[in-house]
């Protein structure tokens, strides 16, 4: 039978959805009907995904328009038991085959590990596609990660928001199915403003240019952003700037427009004087503006909203912006002006308002806490006590500051500018600001060493502190973000190549928490945690998950010292003799895990029997001092380089000995042997994971 296929489309049509969710739901939806498919066994083609404010939609070419029949081998009782001494049908045959709608005459015998067993071929017609995609698509809408549902009229159907309208097409015919209250229909709907009657699909492909052409909307999330991006930018040209567009901010608007039109906007040129970060956090955060910079970086008095409208007067729209951004910035200017009336020092008290966690006391206690971790952390960095007990004393102040108030996210930003206002030293506020560097993937990260110290501690304190009430982030959930400063902790340490010891700090941070026992399990813990951290991280540097555990088993104390070996192990992989001292460390790992003796800790060279394992210790012996050196410098590749060396004595070893003797002395000695080459291995990582 040849296989027929279809183009299939879906389109949820709703009130607004969150912008800032579009992306992740639409690509939610998708994956669920593909997923649907896959279990339901229809083969399908490409499949395109469509997100706009009002609406979620798939289009999926080449969808199989019938399932493939199936046989199903229902087995029965066992041949002997089915039958009884005189070959009649036992009654357990005769109700296999009454619950198979067959006869006893219709059954197979089929041949088993264990004997010969009675079955019967059950033949499972397949199902025209449109009985199974509306199912489909409805657990795929179930399972959207929607973490509030709303209810709306008297109905009891739950979903992100209002559904007003269903599109569902296989081909050129409507899919018949009730999704979310509504009947599908091959109708959408258009722009609000420019086309709000209905529009009629004909078929699925020509979905995208039917709301294109005729209904005002893009429904290509991708189309849509590159057409703002390119109005955008062409617009600041023409203004005399340069826009500044953030990813972040750019997929946002996206998400808020159907048919985007790009307008600038110009504001008081005295509001200027105030932190641009301010300004620009107005614009963007509150209103969605993309700012402009002249040609020397510096803030422009001009703004760039992006219109959903195709406006017949757009100074009306360039005036309404205006009037709208003005008390915001007007706002900013007001708390600019307020908080520079106090110093930082003052905001300090207030900090015992301010709860940080429940059992871990106020923001004031983690600012003491954080005064004596930073000490420690800049002790090895060279940092004086002054300055890291000041940058730590201010660190929170900003806090209570009225502009952080309004706009959270300039939080460290604006302790910069009130410490430098105040004349405080600028490792101080430039450590302010730096504190909750890294923020985000391919941040920043903090410069100066009093810097460095202050977010380490700040990370430091918040994980152990979490940790230690047993808070630990599981699933998704991890409202202390100790994922991203883990992360963010380790990168510090690696990149700038600190020399600090993660399993001391973790101790130390630990016995500054009054309501935290410091014990060895959650310092394992802990530990574990922020290196776990790493694995991604070296993941997206081509670094494969063998070569990352061969290091990570080994816990080594500095994260420093981690990368050294990881680098290591990652050249050890490229060398002739990896893949034979690979596969003779797990052999000698796996002896070792089986051997339950108690091994001697020294060799005695009276024990051996065979030439090569004299040779083995020989080389040993000549390879240990300089591998110790290596190590004892960090060049751990110099040492992995010098280690392969042993490969021959080991090869002929396991040739020509027969390590588990039943001679007991020998065998132990022999175990104490292969021992000792692998831990002269842990020195730098265990290869025998790789």
């Amino acid at each position: 039978m040849s296989i027929t296929t279809e183009s299939f489309l879906v389109e949820i049509g709703t009130e607004e959805l969150p912008p800032k969710a579009l992306k992740t739901l639409s690509n939610a939806f998708a994956s669920g009907i593909e997923q649907g498919l896959k279990e339901a066994e229809i083969t399908y083609g490409q499949v395109n995904v469509y997100a706009a404010p009002r609406r979620l939609a798939v289009v999926i070419d080449e969808v199989q328009t019938v399932q493939a029949d199936k046989i199903i081998e229902r087995k029965g009782p066992a041949k002997k038991a089915g039958f009884d001494a005189d070959g009649n049908p036992t009654k357990a045959l005769q109700g296999f085959a009454r619950g198979c709608g067959a006869t006893v005459d219709d059954l197979i015998e089929i041949e088993t590990d264990k004997g010969m067993w009675m079955a019967y071929n059950l033949e499972k017609k397949g199902l025209p596609v449109e009985q199974l995609l509306p199912d489909i698509v409805a657990q795929s809408l179930a399972k959207l990660p929607i973490p509030k549902r709303m209810r709306w009229g008297s109905s009891d159907i739950e979903f992100v928001r209002p559904v007003h309208w269903v599109l569902m097409l296989l081909g050129n015919k409507i899919m018949p199915a009730n999704i979310l209250g509504h009947e599908a229909s091959n109708t959408t709907k258009g722009h609000r403003f420019h086309a709000p009657s209905e529009q009629v699909i004909a078929h699925p492909n020509e979905y995208v240019s039917v709301l294109k052409e005729k209904g005002y909307v893009l429904v290509d999330f991708a189309e849509r952003s590159q057409r703002i991006q390119q109005q955008v930018t062409v617009a600041a040209q023409k203004a005399g700037g340069v826009a500044v567009i953030s990813d972040a901010l750019l997929e946002e608007v996206t998400a808020l427009n159907e048919w985007p039109v790009a307008v600038v906007g110009d504001f008081d040129e005295r509001f200027l004087s105030v932190p641009s970060e301010a300004l620009i956090s107005a614009m963007a955060g509150h209103q969605k503006y993309f700012h402009m910079q002249d040609s020397n970086g510096q803030l422009m008095a001009k703004f760039i909203t992006v219109s959903n409208i195709e406006s017949s007067k757009p100074e009306s729209v360039k005036f309404g912006n205006e009037r709208v951004i003005r008390p915001r910035l007007a706002d900013a200017n007001f708390f600019w002006d307020q908080d520079r009336k106090h110093s930082l020092e003052q905001f300090l008290p207030r900090l015992k308002t301010v709860v940080f966690q429940k059992q871990l006391g106020t923001l004031f206690d983690k600012v003491e806490r954080l005064e004596s971790l930073t000490v420690i952390i800049g002790k090895p960095l060279g940092v004086s006590t002054e300055l890291a007990t000041r940058a730590a004393r201010l660190s929170k102040c900003d806090l209570l500051s009225e502009m952080v108030g309004e706009f959270p996210d300039l939080q460290g930003v604006m302790g910069r500018y009130y410490a430098t206002e105040q004349n405080e030293p600028i490792e101080v506020a430039e450590a302010i600001e730096a504190q909750y560097r890294p923020r985000f993937s391919g941040d920043e990260l903090p410069s100066s060493a009093v810097a460095q110290a202050l977010a380490i501690a700040d990370k430091l304190d918040t994980i152990t502190g979490i940790f230690g009430i047993g808070q630990i982030p599981t699933g998704d959930k991890d409202p202390f973000a100790l994922r991203r400063a883990a992360l963010g902790l380790v990168r510090i340490m690696i990149e700038k190549q600190l020399d600090v010891d993660l399993y001391q700090l973790i101790q130390s941070s630990l016995k500054l928490h009054e309501s935290v026992e410091s014990i060895d399990t959650l310092m394992d813990e802990i530990y574990d945690f922020i290196i776990g951290r790493l694995r991604a991280y070296y993941t997206d540097q081509g670094i494969s998950s063998e070569q990352f555990e061969a290091v990570r088993v080994c816990r080594p104390a500095q994260p420093i010292e981690f990368a050294k070996r990881i680098e290591a192990v990652q050249q050890f992989s490229q060398m002739p003799a990896a893949e034979s001292l690979s596969a003779a460390n797990k052999r000698i790992a796996n002896i070792l895990k089986k051997d339950t003796d108690i091994l001697p800790d020294v060799v005695n060279t009276d024990l051996f029997e065979e030439t090569a394992e004299k040779a083995l210790w020989t080389a040993l012996e000549a390879l240990r001092e300089t591998v110790n050196a290596h190590v004892a410098k960090r060049d751990y590749v110099a040492a992995i380089r010098s280690l392969t060396t042993i490969r021959e004595a080991v090869d002929q070893f396991f040739d020509d000995v027969m390590v588990m003797t039943d001679n007991l002395p020998v065998r132990q000695n022999r175990l104490a042997l292969l021992n000792q080459i692998y831990q002269l291995f842990l020195q730098v990582a265990d290869v025998s994971r790789l």
